[in-house]
C-alpha cells in the first residue's frame, strides 16, 4: 500500500512538546504511517538573529520527537528549497507514490497569507490544521480558511484526507498544548544583570 506521510515544517527553534503532540494526533486522526519534521535551514520570514544553528536544531528536534514513526529530516537542505510550495513540488516529483499531507498548527494558518504562493499548497497537497492555544478562531476567520472553505473536510472524514483529490483540508480540534518556541527562547535567554550596588549605572 502507498505510504501516507504527514509533513510538519518549520524552524524548530527549538522543537517542543507541542510539535510532538500535534504529530501524534495527526498519526492517529489522519491514519498516517509516519510524520516527517522538515527542519528548515532558514525560514525566509524569520530573522537569522536568535536562530540556533541548523545542526543544533536538527539534533534537538530528534531528542524531542522520540517516536518510531516521527522522523526528523534535513530534506529542504538536501533539496535546496527555501519555500514550502517548492519543497512539496520536489517531494511529489521524487516520491510520486507517497500520499503526503501538509500539517500545521492553527497559529501557522493565521500567518499563511504571508507565505510565497500559499494557495498552491492547498492545490497541491491535502492540508490538516491542528488546534493551538488562542489561535483557533482567528485561524478559521483568516484568508486561507475562507478562500478554501468549500473544500473543508469534517474531522470525522479526516482519516481519508491523504488520498482525497486536492484541494482538501481539515481542522482538527485536538487537545491544546501550551508549549511555545517563543516562550522557551524567552525563558532560556540570560537576564541582563544590572549594576552592582554602589556602581554608577551610567558608567
Amino acid at each position: 500500500m502507498p505510504r501516507r506521510i504527514g509533513l510538519l515544517g518549520g524552524s524548530f527553534n527549538p522543537a517542543h512538546e507541542g510539535h510532538r503532540h500535534i504529530s501524534l494526533e495527526a498519526l492517529k486522526r489522519l491514519d498516517l504511517d509516519e510524520v516527517w519534521w522538515l527542519v528548515s535551514p532558514q525560514n525566509p520570514l524569520k530573522a537569522r538573529r536568535g536562530m540556533a544553528s541548523f545542526e543544533r536544531r536538527l539534533a534537538a528536534a530528534a531528542a524531542v520527537a522520540r517516536h518510531p514513526r516521527i522522523a526528523v529530516v534535513d530534506i529542504e537542505a538536501r533539496l535546496g528549497t527555501r519555500y514550502t510550495v517548492d519543497t512539496l513540488a520536489a517531494l511529489a516529483k521524487r516520491l510520486p507514490h507517497v500520499h503526503f499531507v501538509w500539517l500545521m498548527g492553527a497559529d501557522i494558518l493565521v500567518e499563511l497569507r504571508r507565505w510565497k504562493r500559499w494557495p498552491e499548497i492547498f492545490l497541491r497537497t491535502p492540508v490538516a490544521v491542528l488546534a493551538r492555544p488562542t489561535y483557533c478562531q482567528r485561524a478559521l476567520a483568516e484568508v486561507a480558511a475562507q478562500r478554501f472553505r468549500r473544500y473543508r473536510v469534517a474531522p470525522g472524514q479526516a482519516r481519508n484526507l491523504a488520498t482525497m483529490p486536492t484541494p482538501a483540508w481539515t481542522f482538527l480540534p485536538v487537545r491544546l498544548d501550551e508549549s511555545s518556541a517563543t516562550a522557551i527562547r524567552a525563558h532560556a535567554a540570560p537576564r541582563r544583570r544590572g549594576p552592582k550596588r554602589g556602581e554608577n549605572s551610567k558608567r
